[in-house]
């Protein structure tokens, strides 16, 4: 049988039908491929969508979580400045109290500086003793 056919295949093939089923085969061979060609490119668009999503849904979550952070942030920041703002405060009050005492000093001192002067001022009833005393003093 395989010589007939073979012998046949070889009287057919002057007419071509003696290919037809080889170009049979290779219709169905393109077609394969045709089909695993949009196989790949279906799965590329499914991964492509996949890689969409993910990046959609991970700049969400970036932005949420940056929200947060900023949030987070800011209270720290108000927590600060409350601190700052009663330190400063104290710092105004007992800078106050410092001008505060710097004029009471300068009080005493022109006080002590004024009754300094006073016992250094002869009386005209003193007597020479007295006076050379009070003048070694001054």
């Amino acid at each position: 049988r395989f010589v007939v056919h073979r012998l046949s295949c070889s009287t057919e093939r002057k007419s071509g039908s003696c290919f037809s089923s080889l170009d049979s085969s290779i219709d169905i061979l393109k077609k394969r491929a045709q089909e695993l060609i949009e196989n790949i490119n279906e799965s590329r668009q499914k991964d492509h969508a996949l890689m969409t999503n993910f990046r959609d849904s991970l700049k969400i979550k970036v932005s949420d979580l940056t929200e947060k952070l900023e949030e987070r942030m800011y209270q720290i920041y108000n927590h600060h400045n409350k601190i700052i703002q009663e330190k400063l405060q104290e710092f105004t009050q007992k800078m106050a109290k410092i001008s505060h005492l710097e004029t009471e000093l300068k009080q005493v001192c022109h006080t002590v500086e004024t009754v300094y002067k006073d016992l250094c001022v002869q009386p005209e009833a003193t007597t020479l003793e007295e006076q050379i005393h009070k003048d070694g003093e001054c």
